[in-house]
């Protein structure tokens, strides 16, 4: 489906090629991860830890229960 200036492309209608020769806008792609503060979160069975970097952005991690009381272990060795 092709979405133009906020339209929904219809069977019969102007296709993609076409459309894009007449300077038809696309919808712009939204980020996959904002700007924010760091964030731990429970989802399903996984732990989501989503860590703000320098230039922008976050780093999403994906880690299990034992994963993560190993990075706990890990970073409370190292600030101590």
């Amino acid at each position: 489906m092709v979405v133009a200036n906020g339209a929904a492309g219809s069977l019969g209608g102007p296709t993609a090629h076409s459309q894009a020769k007449e300077g038809a806008r696309m919808a712009a792609m939204k980020p996959r991860t904002g700007d924010g503060p760091l964030e731990v979160t429970k989802e399903g069975r996984g732990i989501v830890m989503r860590v703000p970097l320098e230039g922008g952005g976050r780093l999403v991690v994906e880690l299990n229960a034992e994963e993560a009381g190993a990075l706990g272990d890990a970073l409370k060795d190292v600030v101590g």
